[in-house]
């Protein structure tokens, strides 16, 4: 699982942004995102950086990102 610390998120068009963005790099990823923290938990096969990338190309920063 990954941990994202992600700027930008505000409303459900965002979370379902996000969860597109990285449903694109894998579609049977499990995405949950907490707009309170600007936290996202994925659970995927995939790359992190290329997770973190989908977020960024989507129009959210980064901040941080870790294997959990």
């Amino acid at each position: 699982m990954y941990e994202l610390q992600v700027e930008g998120m505000s409303c459900g068009h965002c979370v379902g942004a996000v969860t597109r963005s990285v449903k694109e790099v894998d579609a049977a990823a499990t995405v949950n995102i907490d707009l309170a923290t600007q936290k996202v938990q994925v659970t995927s096969t995939a790359a992190l950086a290329d997770i973190a990338a989908a977020v960024e190309e989507a129009g959210y920063p980064v901040k941080s990102s870790a294997a959990a």
